[in-house]
């Protein structure tokens, strides 16, 4: 099958019940996304398809045939200002939600530039951080979306 991922069009042979997370960590060793559960309850394995953040380890490989799939290795390509909110705010803790978490807020921002604190907070419900720094993460997005630099109530 042929998908574009991270912007380049790839074709990969992937047998019927491999998920998206494994094509894209053992077979193109694209591994900033993460496997955290492998049953869609913590979001560290998130990515965009067609835009929209999906959990990868839910969704056959097959299922993103012909599609567009961007994981956390675009956002680190270039400059980009959800990255620097996340250092600013040290948002990171130990690193292991970051890349689901990021890619979660990644499909917010192209959706909404301008989301508000409470559209943030949906956006990254479903992203567990171990390290509980949710309030950092929020107030990270809340300064992208936000420039003048806002932050999130408690």
């Amino acid at each position: 099958m042929r998908l574009t991922i991270n912007g380049r069009s790839q074709d990969v042979e992937v047998p019927p019940r491999c998920t998206l997370l494994h094509l894209l960590r053992e077979d193109l060793h694209l591994t900033g996304t993460k496997e955290g559960c492998g049953i869609g309850t913590c979001g560290a394995c998130t990515v965009l398809v067609d835009g929209k953040a999906v959990l990868s380890c839910l969704l056959l490989a097959v299922q993103a045939g012909g599609r567009s799939v961007e994981t956390i290795e675009a956002a680190g390509a270039g400059p980009d200002p959800l990255l620097d909110a996340f250092i600013k705010h040290d948002a990171f803790q130990c690193g292991f939600c970051t890349p689901g978490q990021i890619m979660a807020l990644r499909g917010l921002f192209q959706r909404d530039p301008r989301a508000s604190a409470e559209e943030i907070r949906r956006a990254v419900e479903g992203n567990v951080c171990r390290c509980g720094a949710h309030l950092r993460i929020q107030a990270a997005a809340l300064d992208v979306a936000a420039p003048s630099g806002g932050s999130i109530p408690e």
